[in-house]
């Protein structure tokens, strides 16, 4: 039978409710066959983060070429103060999206002059069990005072289960630009459905700039994003059985104008061909056909403002950096998402 559990840990200030399902797992099976068939092959891109990849991943943040986490993380200290004071109204849980490394929700933490200063409780969200726990940790020892609920869920198929009382919910890193359109509005209309009327959302946007910057950005010199990329092969290896040659793949990333994405893609430099035993499913590689593994939107305010009428959610406050090459926006649920709203979207960029 599938059913959630919920283990209390560390004399009750850590509580864990793990959302994963059998049925998750078999969905995602359904994911990878289906994107592996297309025309366009496709994977996951969640399928990066393993404890490897999210290792990775933290090592290109600290990167000459990757401005996005240091622009980030300046906004964040300047701005601190005045997104915390949400929780000068009273008792309310932090909650963070894809929480990862703690290097971001600490910036917030330490804004409130210790975790007391208003009564809050820190809420991550996150698919891998091991890292949440890990990082959970590390935030008991260093805020004596701070309860914890860790969520080990997808957060793009459990946002129901998020705490239904006052909440500000964080999605950072500009993790909604790996959305294409649709699913990207889709995605902010489930979280503004599990809002209440005084929550808030405080979203990161990394937004339109010169293309030289963009793909330096994800061609680091090091070639540690090639690695990251090649990583999503070395996790289906582990994860479902199979017998991936990352050697017979080349990473790219590529700038595409008509769509102001940047898109991430493993090309083939040579017929390949492999078996995911889990799902009982080969897949063949043809030299220079590509899995398409990620995509990162960029924006504009035109475009964002868009994307945050159609889901029910409007901008209380931008924060941004003097170039404007990062922003973080605070977003309310509107009265368009209280009610219900019936859009026909089309797939736009």
């Amino acid at each position: 039978m599938n059913t959630r559990k919920q283990i209390s840990l560390q004399n009750g200030r850590l509580q864990i409710q793990h959302c994963l399902l059998e049925d998750d797992h078999r969905e995602t099976g359904r994911e990878i066959i289906e994107g592996m068939t297309q025309p366009q092959k496709r994977l996951p891109s969640r399928y990066f983060y393993d404890a490897y990849g999210s290792w990775l991943f933290e090592r290109i943040c600290d990167l000459p070429e990757y401005y996005l986490t240091r622009t980030e993380l300046a906004i964040l200290t300047a701005n601190a103060p005045e997104i915390m004071a949400f929780f000068s109204g009273g008792f309310g849980d932090l909650v963070e999206l894809g929480s990862g490394s703690n290097r971001k929700i600490k910036i917030l933490l330490d804004a409130l002059d210790g975790p007391r200063a208003y009564p809050i409780r820190y809420v991550p969200m996150d698919i891998s069990e091991s890292a949440l726990y890990e990082a959970s940790q590390e935030l008991l020892y260093t805020y004596d005072d701070l309860d914890i609920l860790g969520i080990i869920a997808d957060f793009t198929r459990h946002l129901e289960v998020l705490p239904p009382g006052r909440k500000l919910i964080t999605f950072l890193g500009s993790t909604i630009g790996n959305f294409p359109s649709l699913e990207r509005v889709a995605f902010l209309r489930g979280v503004a459905q599990v809002m209440n009327t005084e929550d808030g959302l405080l979203l990161g946007l990394d937004m339109l700039k010169s293309p030289d910057l963009l793909e330096a950005a994800y061609n680091d010199s090091r070639g540690m994003t090639a690695e990251f990329n090649k990583n999503i092969l070395h996790n289906l290896n582990r994860s479902l059985n199979a017998d991936f040659n990352t050697t017979d793949f080349e990473h790219q990333a590529i700038f595409v104008k008509e769509k102001e994405r940047v898109e991430m893609h493993l090309r083939a430099t040579r017929d390949t061909s492999a078996r995911i035993a889990d799902l009982d499913f080969t897949v063949l590689c043809r030299k220079g056909e590509t899995i398409h593994t990620e995509i990162c939107k960029k924006f504009n305010r035109a475009q964002a403002h868009r994307d945050f009428q159609r889901a029910g959610l409007a901008a209380l406050k931008w924060f941004t950096d003097p170039q404007g090459w990062f922003s973080l926006v605070l977003l309310k649920k509107t009265r368009m998402a209280m009610v219900g709203a019936d859009f026909q979207e089309t797939e736009e960029n």
